[in-house]
């Protein structure tokens, strides 16, 4: 039974990715954010409808809004995200977004061991930038 338990240990592996789904409210907007402003790269797309973009070892997948689905209700609740990106220098990261014209909540501030700043994509979801420091 010990056997069968320590191959759970070995998650996440190498090769492991994270995709993260997001439905916006305006495609061509949002896709224009994610590829100018993070400099994410258009990987796969059904125009106007899902976006595939690479953002360094990850993926962001942009919807555009659907209706219902099945038996589910036009009016179903929407998924509130965040997206964390960690960095490996919070400031400089900050400077060339800001440059590429995103507009932060708060500039670069020090909480515990991290180093954050906080912003929005075009739909509200929100972003974060995090450097960890050594203690």
């Amino acid at each position: 039974m010990e056997q069968a338990h320590a191959g759970l240990d070995d998650f996440p592996t190498d090769g492991v990715q994270l995709s993260h789904f997001l439905e916006v409210s305006n495609y061509a907007r949002s896709l224009k954010f994610y590829r100018e402003i993070l400099g994410a790269t258009l990987t796969h797309e059904l125009p106007g409808t899902l976006g595939i973009l690479t953002f360094r070892d990850s993926q962001i997948l942009l919807s555009a809004p659907r209706g219902p689905i099945g038996d589910a209700p036009a009016n179903r609740p929407t998924v509130i995200s965040e997206l964390t990106i960690r960095v490996p220098r919070c400031l400089a990261a900050y400077e060339v977004l800001r440059s590429r014209g995103a507009e932060f909540i708060t500039p670069p501030f020090l909480s515990g061991d991290v180093v954050r700043a906080f912003f929005h994509d075009p739909d509200g979801h929100l972003l974060e930038i995090a450097e960890r420091r050594e203690t």
